[in-house]
């Protein structure tokens, strides 16, 4: 949570993209996550629902215990099947459909965690040409996530998650 109250709050009032966040949490968690982050951001956050239409300047974050997918009509679905790195929601999941929606457009972002979870769908997503950025290992609370992304595939950009911020909102004005 500390990474994500770094970086999403550097996103200004005219950020153009969707964020969508896949966050590790318990099964049965409550929206604590969401309130608190749009306390802290200039954009709105909110969790994502089935079939909703994904839509500039909203971050989403996946719901407690199902996996979040991305539709090719650019809609959400969600997924109870197995878990995914001893994850749902898992964020390869999510990067893996994003990438297959979304192709060169797609920015996959792994920042601090304790599995792999998320490598294959970044390495997914640098296949169909996205944009790849990871947080500096040196900088994370647990390593093991963002030094898997770094095993599994060479990424665009490695950074604190002070970095990651200043440049995601460079990104959504262009």
């Amino acid at each position: 949570m500390t990474a994500l109250s770094s970086v999403l709050p550097l996103l200004s009032e005219d950020f153009t993209l969707p964020v969508i966040i896949v966050q590790h949490q318990h099964p049965h968690g409550d929206d604590f996550l969401v309130h608190y982050l749009d306390e802290k951001c200039r954009i709105p956050v909110k969790q994502a629902q089935e079939k909703e239409a994904i839509v500039p300047g909203v971050i989403y974050l996946a719901p407690p215990n199902y996996h979040l997918l991305v539709e090719m009509d650019r809609t959400f679905s969600f997924s109870i099947t197995a878990r995914v790195n001893y994850a749902r929601p898992s964020i390869d999941v999510l990067f893996e459909t994003a990438a297959e929606t979304f192709g060169a457009n797609t920015i996959g972002i792994i920042l601090t965690g304790a599995n792999s979870d998320g490598s294959d769908g970044l390495k997914e997503i640098k296949g169909h040409g996205g944009l790849t950025i990871v947080q500096d290992p040196a900088t994370a609370e647990a390593t093991e996530m963002p030094r898997s992304a770094l095993r599994a595939t060479a990424v665009d950009y490695l950074l604190t998650p002070e970095e990651i911020g200043r440049l995601l909102d460079n990104l959504g004005k262009g």
